[in-house]
């Protein structure tokens, strides 16, 4: 299984950056994964702009060279894992002008003029885990749970991507967040996961 870890997050003493190196180190004991790739895209530099243009349409983007390397690495995964805070409900912005421009129709997708489109990353799998301030079951009772929601239905789902794990962790910035036991937890399930 190959595995490619997005991490979005601009501080590498972040709690963030903990569950990455938790990540890379269980999935580095798991023989079943046969190998690893990181992305991080602030130190990469990834640039979050949508930029349309008469030079620049938003109908070619599948096909945008700056891309390439990035669409390169989607196809190679079996696993994708995004790695990232919750800021103000939902990802970063730079996490979102990624999937912008990543999952792009002619890539991710593909509209037939029925319904619904055909999804061009069927039998990948995805792990989101992130991190929030706020208490657990926020999301859940108070946003409706609408970061799951935008990322399993409105995008994996959409693009053929069935197999959809959460870990999302909150009451993240106090000393009762447990974090050891949480960090713990993603490691063993990446040491062991085997799809």
């Amino acid at each position: 299984m190959k595995t490619l870890i997005i991490y979005t997050h601009p501080n590498h003493q972040s709690l963030s950056y903990a569950f990455l190196q938790k990540v890379i180190q269980g999935s580095g004991e798991n023989p079943g994964i046969e190998e690893v790739q990181v992305l991080d895209l602030y130190d990469e530099g990834f640039d979050p702009l949508l930029v349309f243009n008469e030079n620049k349409r938003r109908r070619d983007m599948h096909k945008d060279p700056n891309l390439a390397k990035y669409r390169e690495q989607l196809l190679w995964a079996d696993k994708i894992v995004f790695v990232y805070p919750i800021w103000w409900g939902r990802p970063p912005a730079m996490l979102l002008g990624y999937i912008d421009q990543m999952f792009a129709s002619g890539f991710a997708y593909q509209d037939h003029g029925r319904l619904l489109p055909e999804g061009l990353l069927k039998g990948k799998s995805v792990v989101c885990i992130s991190t929030m301030k706020g208490p657990p079951l926020y999301p859940l009772f108070w946003l409706y749970n609408a970061h799951k929601v935008l990322m399993k239905k409105a995008l994996f789902q959409y693009v053929g991507i069935r197999k959809v794990k959460f870990f999302e962790f909150g009451n993240m910035e106090s000393p009762k967040g447990r974090h050891s036991k949480k960090l713990e937890k993603v490691y063993r399930y990446f040491k062991t996961v085997s799809s």
